[in-house]
């Protein structure tokens, strides 16, 4: 797939006030500082569509970026630590999990993991809530340029025995992707264009 657009929407926080354009949406989420604006930012081939910083927290709000007039891409704000008070930080929680439960167009989730770190808690128990609803996701490791390909290996491995040493049957789908080296670029834009082709078949 080549972007030949990337258009910011709106941002808000009720998923009622989401666009109504009944186009496919994949929705990007991590923990805070996983890398997650840099990452859209290098699919998208723009520098600072998503907003990058270097402190935990920066997105707070419900993104949408139209892509090629044809699909949304919904940046997510990070779940976990972030420098933000603990009372907005709930508040992100009810609205986040009301998109995943209301939004009848989105089409996969892509769920953002720091290669570079074992399994954590949080986010195997965010990809349990996305399993128990029913909810399609594709598991995204970042920073792979961070880490020697055998210690990357490794770190993968672990995730696979964690995950289908509980709830899971197989690693779900995933992708090994470094905004810096661009790499899973392609991987990626290649697997939403093909889901975008089931949606229109099945329409």
């Amino acid at each position: 797939m080549n972007i030949k657009s990337a258009e910011f929407i709106i941002s808000n926080t009720d998923v009622a006030n989401c666009p109504k354009e009944l186009l496919p949406e994949y929705a990007f989420i991590g923990r805070s500082n996983v890398g997650k604006s840099s990452l859209i930012n290098m699919l998208v081939n723009q520098k600072n569509l998503a907003k990058t910083s270097g402190k935990p927290g920066k997105t707070q709000l419900i993104n949408h970026f139209k892509i090629n007039n044809a699909w949304f891409l919904v940046d997510l704000p990070g779940y976990g630590y972030a420098q933000i008070s603990k009372s907005k930080r709930k508040t992100f929680q009810e609205f986040i999990k009301a998109y995943f439960l209301e939004r009848k167009q989105l089409v996969c989730t892509f769920v953002l993991i720091d290669s570079r770190l074992e399994p954590q808690k949080i986010d195997l128990e965010f990809m349990q809530f996305l399993g128990e609803n029913n909810i399609a996701f594709c598991v995204v490791f970042t920073k792979s340029d961070k880490l020697k390909t055998t210690k990357l290996n490794n770190n993968i491995a672990i995730y696979n025995d964690t995950m289908t040493q509980s709830l899971w049957e197989s690693m779900p789908t995933y992708y090994v992707t470094s905004a810096i080296a661009k790499a899973g670029k392609d991987e990626l834009l290649n697997y939403i264009e093909t889901l975008n082709q089931e949606v229109a078949e099945n329409f």
